[in-house]
Order: C-alpha cells, then sequence, then structure tokens
C-alpha cells in the first residue's frame, strides 16, 4: 500500500497539449510563449499591425504550434484570431475572469508564459464563439443595436429643447416621435410658432383635445433652442436612414443561410405575434419570414418572444444547439441559473453569474414583459414574483423561456401555450399532491371544503 501511494504521489501531469502557446494580448503589443524547447528565445513581442500579425504567425509555425490560448480582452483579440485561424492555428478565447482566479504566480510580463503552461495541461476551455457565418451576422445586429441607441439619444436632444422652451408635447401625446409628434416637431423646425395651428395637426386617435394640446404648445420659441432641436432632428433623420440602411444589408445576408423551412409554411403556424403594424425601432423588412427560413422554426410562438428578440439571440448564440449538450449548459453560458458556490458541504451563495450577454438580456426584457400576459408563461412569473420578488421572478422566467427556445432550436419542436387556467390548475393539483402527503405521514386525512370529497 505504501508503494502505491509514492508512485501516486511521484505521478506527473500528463500533457495535453504539448504543441501549446500563450498570447497576452494588449493595445500596443501582443506578447507570444511557446515551449523553452521551440526556440533559442521562447517568450517575444510583436506589434498590432498586420505584418506584424503574419509575422507571429510565421514564427508559431516554424516553432509547431497546433493550438493557442489568449485572454479576451476588449476587441484586440479579433484581428490577431482571423489572422491565426487563416494559417489553420486552433485558437481558444480564454475568459480572463477565469484565468485570474487559477491559482499561480504571474506578472503582466509573464501572462503569455502563464497561459501557455496552463494550457499545456489543459486547464484552459476556450469561450463560446458561433460559427463565422453567424458571427458576421452578429456583427451587423450589433451595429444596428448601435443606431438605435444613437437615435435615442437624439430623442432626448429634441425633448430637451422643448423642454426649455416650455412646449410640454410629451404631456400630451404618448410619444414625441410617433405620427402627430414628428409632424408637429417638423412644424417647428421649418418656422411655424401658433399652437392652435400645431395642435390642429393631431392625429384623430390622438386623446387629448385640441385645446389641450394647444396649451402644451404655447412657450417661448428661443432661437438657441430652436437650432438645437433643429440639429437633433436632422441627426435623427439621418440615423434612421442608416437603420433602414442597415436593414436592407441583414435582410440580404440572412439570404444566403441555407433555408430549412419554406416561407410559405408559416401561415399555417401560430402568428399571434406577427403584427400586421410595424412597431418602433422593428425592423423594416418581415424578420420573422427570414429566421423561419433560417432555423425551420417560429420562436416567435413563445409567449413574451418577439421577432427582434428572437433575432438577437439567434445573432448571439446561433441557431446550432448541438454546441450545448444540454438546454443545462445553455442557460449555464447565459448566466440564468444558480452559481451554487459550496464551502464544507455548505452552499454559501446561490446568485446567478453576473455576465455581459446580449441574449441573456433579451430574454429577461421577454419575462419582464409578461406581467400580465393570460398565459402559462404569465402565469408563472406572477406565481414567481409574488413568492421571490421581481428580480428573481425575471431570471426564473427567462431561464425557463432559454429552455423553450433551445428545445425549439435543438429538435424542431413547436410550443404550444397551454394557458393561465391549465398552468394554475396543474400548480393546484401539485399542492394538494403535497400537503396530501405530509398530512398522510402525520396520520391526517384530507378533505376538499368545496365538494366534501376525500383526497386521501
Amino acid at each position: 500500500m505504501a508503494k502505491q501511494a509514492s508512485k501516486k504521489r511521484n505521478r506527473k501531469i500528463r500533457q495535453l497539449n504539448p504543441n501549446a502557446a500563450g498570447i497576452d494580448i494588449g493595445s500596443q503589443k501582443h506578447y507570444v510563449a511557446v515551449p523553452a524547447d521551440r526556440d533559442n528565445e521562447p517568450v517575444r513581442s510583436f506589434g498590432c499591425l498586420t505584418p506584424d500579425l503574419h509575422q507571429m504567425a510565421k514564427w508559431l509555425k516554424s516553432c509547431r504550434i497546433e493550438t493557442i490560448a489568449m485572454e479576451s480582452t476588449g476587441v484586440y483579440w479579433v484581428p490577431v484570431v482571423a489572422v491565426l485561424e487563416r494559417y489553420g492555428f486552433d485558437v481558444k478565447l480564454v475568459d480572463a475572469y477565469k484565468v485570474k482566479h487559477v491559482p499561480g504566480r504571474k506578472t503582466d510580463v509573464q501572462d503569455c508564459q502563464w497561459l501557455q503552461e496552463l494550457h499545456r495541461y489543459g486547464l484552459l476551455s476556450g469561450a463560446f464563439r458561433p460559427d463565422k457565418q453567424i458571427q458576421v451576422l452578429r456583427s451587423y445586429w450589433r451595429h444596428r443595436s448601435t443606431l438605435v441607441e444613437a437615435c435615442s439619444t437624439q430623442i432626448h436632444l429634441m425633448q430637451k429643447a422643448l423642454e426649455q422652451m416650455n412646449i410640454q408635447l410629451h404631456k400630451v401625446i404618448t410619444d414625441i416621435t410617433g405620427v402627430t409628434g414628428m409632424k408637429i416637431i417638423r412644424a417647428i423646425v421649418a418656422g411655424e410658432c401658433d399652437a392652435v395651428k400645431l395642435a390642429g395637426m393631431k392625429h384623430p386617435l390622438i386623446k387629448s383635445s385640441t385645446d389641450t394640446i394647444a396649451k402644451a404648445l404655447t412657450g417661448e420659441y428661443r432661437q438657441e433652442h430652436l437650432f438645437t432641436l433643429k440639429q437633433a432632428l436632422e441627426i435623427y433623420d439621418i440615423y434612421q436612414n442608416k437603420i433602414a440602411e442597415c436593414d436592407r444589408q441583414i435582410e440580404e445576408y440572412m439570404k444566403t443561410f441555407e433555408h430549412k423551412a419554406d416561407a410559405n409554411d408559416l401561415d399555417s403556424k401560430s402568428s399571434k405575434n406577427n403584427r400586421t403594424k410595424r412597431r418602433k425601432n422593428q425592423a423594416n423588412f418581415d424578420l420573422r419570414t427570414r429566421q423561419f427560413e433560417m432555423t425551420g422554426v417560429d420562436l416567435t410562438q413563445i409567449d413574451g418572444i418577439e421577432t427582434m428578440t428572437a433575432q438577437t439571440i439567434i445573432s448571439e448564440c446561433g441557431f446550432d444547439m448541438s454546441v450545448f449538450p444540454t438546454e443545462k449548459n445553455f442557460t449555464s453560458w447565459l448566466g440564468l441559473c444558480p452559481n451554487n458556490q459550496i464551502t464544507g458541504g455548505k452552499v454559501r451563495k446561490r446568485s446567478t453569474r453576473k455576465v455581459q450577454n446580449r441574449a441573456a438580456r433579451a430574454l429577461r426584457l421577454a419575462a419582464q414583459s409578461l406581467h400580465s400576459s393570460k398565459s402559462a408563461l404569465g402565469a408563472f412569473y406572477r406565481r414567481m414574483r409574488a413568492r421571490l420578488g421581481a428580480p428573481k421572478a425575471i431570471t426564473a422566467t427567462a431561464h425557463k423561456l432559454a429552455k423553450l427556445v433551445y428545445r425549439m432550436l435543438k429538435y424542431g419542436m413547436d410550443y404550444i401555450d397551454s394557458g393561465q387556467q391549465y398552468y394554475e390548475n396543474q400548480y393546484r393539483e401539485r399542492v394538494i399532491k403535497s400537503l396530501t402527503k405530509r398530512a398522510h405521514e402525520m396520520g391526517y386525512t384530507v378533505v376538499c371544503t368545496n365538494t366534501g370529497e376525500l383526497v386521501s
């Protein structure tokens, strides 16, 4: 027994990646480390220019390197990965948070050596990256989101200019960028200052009366604020045109994907979320049809998930769920499941991991929109909110939505809402079954008061 224990202690850790290298990514220089026996100078620094990156790749080839690990910091790694993958290297993008918590001594200069050492023994796992086709779609969709955010900034500037002139337009109409709001703002920029004439431009569906709107439009039309309003409106129109141009580019690129379903089959599917009227910031093309052709399923069948939410999920995760072995892996990557930290056999912390994931954020917003839904998911959200509070209820509902998305994309399943009443009846049966079991263990019998029926 003593000899066996001695052999186990003397056993060395097996190298899983002997041809591994490590790169510390920087904004000006990249430090690269290879095994000590591959070069007289195993640690080198390279510049961030494209010729320098090609020189780095050729040096790694001469050192017989096959796999490379690097920290995913900012966006400086993007061109490096593009060049290295072009040379045939297996590049693993490592979360800096995970590397930070691996025990060991390291400095800024020795980061690349530490990464190479850990990767050689298989102690690092690469971050999830969708396939190249999805990466292109993701870049387009993220750029569109940036344009929408920039457009919202101009809306705030327009409202600020109106407030400074004491024009309380936002108090009498719901949205200043709607049909009535934009018509009035464009008239003000054109030089119209008569409150009665401006109020006469209201849409018939506006609830506020013409007199009320005229009072709200009575203010001091000062020249400096009109100039600010004019420029904000012009920039707003520019961004709207750019968003429309981006939508055309996204539509053309989505047509290049392999079609898994025919668009004509979508007509027979549930279209409860397919509104004929275009909502604010919605795509300027039939996004739902393009998604159905790409994935073969209609994610908008799930309550709370609109076409924009579905597009965010697809562009961030892709629709090939085989990269996630189970739905638990998928929800863990999204950061929508408990992160149990166990010490000494006791759970010290259960809160979810803090991740910057656009797909998870979209699912949380979708979950929050179910607060008044009459569906089974809406009933689940309200029950969890009453028991745990709104933040945890949103996370729990987003977790359930993520599992439904995973099943639809992986197995091609259709989602059928069982309804609020079915969910409440099912929950009531579970409660009665639990109470009956506890009562039976204590020697009691449960009786339904409304019917007098013995449950057990």
